[in-house]
């Protein structure tokens, strides 16, 4: 008995392990990538913004309200990031060039990607979608 027990019990704990390391894995794959970019503060999906007038080409805004950063990083063609910057949290302070530009420690990130452009931060910042109606930017 205790020798069935005993080799029973170890293969059990590796099925059970491994079945957690699947569970982490898929749920750390759901943390990244487009799915990401569905998922929009509360309070402001289908809301206008702002205003396309108030982005200017090549630069951007931020939306401290929201926390969010609109750019237009060419004619006509919008952007919006969470306004964190994913190195310390610190919010993302000015647009422009092409670039949007953490205050705190320097980093810098891609205006139309969120892309990062130069540390200390490594990760892009969130992308959220949007659309634009007539002049207004809303969240999707």
């Amino acid at each position: 008995m205790s020798m069935e027990h005993t080799s029973a019990a170890p293969a059990r704990r590796r099925v059970i392990a491994a079945a957690g390391a699947v569970a982490c894995g898929a749920a750390l794959a759901g943390c990244g990538g487009e799915s990401a970019a569905a998922i929009v503060p509360p309070g402001i999906k289908g809301k206008v913004i702002a205003r396309t007038a108030d982005i200017p080409v090549g630069g951007g805004k931020v939306i401290t309200k929201w926390k969010i950063v609109i750019t237009q990083p060419s004619s006509g063609v919008f952007r919006a990031f969470g306004a964190s910057c994913p190195h310390r949290g610190c919010a993302v302070g000015r647009v422009g060039d092409g670039v949007i530009r953490c205050p705190c420690h320097g980093s810098e990130f891609a205006a139309d990607s969120g892309r990062c452009l130069k540390g200390p931060a490594e990760a892009p910042l969130v992308q959220y979608a949007l659309k634009v109606e007539g002049d207004g930017i809303i969240m999707l």
